[in-house]
């Protein structure tokens, strides 16, 4: 049988591990903005992912059946496409702070989408929670703009979009596909997905152009190489496992920790860290304690 105490610290590394590459990936999008266009940066990251994972995703379409195809798909496009383009999208008006901020409203559609719709039962401790976690972000986003509350414009409907499609396919993978690994379901979804941003990036930009023309077109291109690899990669690999073993609940909860990398990423790229900073952090982390502490 598997040691309780073995899952919970396996659980807990990955989600530390989570936080960091999925804090790190909001500076690396807003690199490679700095020349790519959103639709360039989103069909680059999904095509950079679906190369790297190819060679593993041959050797695993054979366990498949057929049904299997149409979840990876609808798995990979709620769980990837879609969220790479809206985030890319989103960063082009808003701080790349705010926008990771922001994601830590997956926990609680997670839980919503859970409840409602994939028949989830919930304590009320986990909405308690929740509820600090939520606040530990406002604190974040109040102290991130040295107490005053920044303009909000329509583009945080984007993140708020992307983070809907996160916490339904965190849902989908627990509760649909449970017989697939983490390793299978990141690689066949993302390569079945694959050649719809490459037949865009190729077909409906002026990627090619911009590598050719553009200075410093290749260090963002490297930006971008990195961020398919190791946000989307690596981290949906990573993601996936921590789903197999353990709560959606607990898997969505990375996104409370992603706004503390965030604001490291800050602190070395010379922005101003106020108390604030962190009082939120310590909330976020005590939010995600208590949702997921076993009474």
């Amino acid at each position: 049988m598997t040691n309780p105490e073995n899952t919970n610290a396996r659980a807990l590394t990955l989600l530390i591990l989570l936080a960091l590459i999925w804090g790190t990936s909001f500076i690396l999008m807003k690199r490679g903005l700095e020349v790519f266009s959103a639709g360039e940066l989103g069909s680059l990251r999904i095509a950079f992912a679906s190369l790297f994972l190819l060679p593993i995703a041959v050797l695993k379409f054979k366990g498949l059946n057929t049904g299997h195809y149409f979840k990876l798909f609808i798995s990979g496009m709620m769980g990837i496409f879609f969220p790479a383009f809206l985030f890319a999208f989103a960063q082009t008006r808003l701080e790349s702070s705010v926008t990771g901020i922001m994601n830590s409203l997956t926990p609680i559609l997670t839980l919503l989408l859970g409840v409602f719709f994939f028949s989830q039962k919930f304590r009320r401790q986990s909405i308690f929670g929740i509820v600090i976690g939520l606040v530990g972000t406002v604190i974040l986003v109040l102290a991130n703009s040295g107490g005053k509350i920044g303009g909000i414009n329509g583009f945080v409907t984007f993140v708020i979009l992307a983070c809907v499609f996160y916490a339904t396919n965190l849902n989908y993978i627990k509760y649909k596909i449970p017989d697939l690994q983490a390793l299978t379901i990141t690689s066949v979804s993302l390569v079945l997905i694959g050649p719809l941003a490459i037949v865009y990036l190729f077909g409906f930009t002026e990627f090619t152009e911009k590598l050719q023309t553009h200075e410093g077109a290749w260090t963002a291109f490297g930006f971008i190489l990195l961020l398919g690899f190791m946000s989307t990669s690596l981290a949906t690999i990573l993601f996936n496992k921590l789903v197999k073993i353990s709560s959606p609940l607990y898997t969505s909860s990375v996104t409370y920790l992603i706004p503390v990398v965030a604001v490291l990423w800050g602190l070395l790229d010379g922005e101003q860290l106020y108390p604030g900073h962190f009082a939120g952090m310590a909330a976020i982390i005590g939010g995600v304690y208590l949702a997921n502490r076993k009474m």
